[in-house]
């Protein structure tokens, strides 16, 4: 089930859903908007490949900017925080979403990572990518995205219980922990 508007201040208010800053405006009928924070990262071009097994490959020739806007090059990608830090319980999922007036400016929020674990704390980090042939500017403090918030029956194993919770409590925009994960033999 989808939670609605009420039901998302509600479960704000009661500390169900902890979203830091919380402003009331920012809730939709079906989501809560979210803004940009101010910590951006990317990766610099070059001909290095990158190998999501060696943290070396996925760390190098990075550099990244505190700043209160950034302008989008045309097929840029970049990494980027959310002012918002959020907080679920074991029985509540979320999705983040772009914003359509962003889109249609051509700036896409997240690449595939849009799914946030129940049990999940923490910022979360936007994949932005700008697919317009002209550059964008983005503020920091801008609503950028909505989150959808899923109720689930709760989970046996939330996020903030595994073991191998690689993006707990991130702070900042966070390059991939993938190489974290143990590679298996038919890869």
């Amino acid at each position: 089930m989808i939670l609605v508007d009420w039901q998302i201040e509600d479960r704000i208010r009661r500390g169900h859903i902890r979203v830091d800053p919380f402003e009331p405006g920012l809730i939709q009928p079906n989501s809560l908007d979210i803004r940009l924070g101010s910590h951006f990262v990317w990766y610099v071009p070059g001909e290095t490949v990158i190998d999501p097994y060696d943290s070396e490959t996925v760390c190098r020739d990075t550099e990244e900017m505190v700043a209160d806007s950034i302008v989008l090059a045309p097929g840029r990608f970049l990494l980027a925080e959310t002012l918002e830090a959020i907080e679920l319980p074991d029985d509540i999922v979320a999705s983040i979403e772009g914003k359509s007036s962003i889109a249609r400016l051509g700036v896409e929020l997240h690449q595939t990572g849009g799914w946030i674990d129940a049990g999940f704390r923490g910022t979360i980090t936007l994949e932005m990518c700008n697919v317009n042939s002209r550059p964008v500017k983005v503020y920091a403090g801008m609503p950028i995205g909505q989150l959808v918030f899923y109720r689930t029956d709760r989970a046996a194993r939330p996020y903030n219980m595994k073991q191998d919770a690689k993006y707990m409590d991130q702070q900042q925009a966070t390059l991939s922990r993938y190489h974290e994960n143990a590679r298996r033999a038919e890869e």
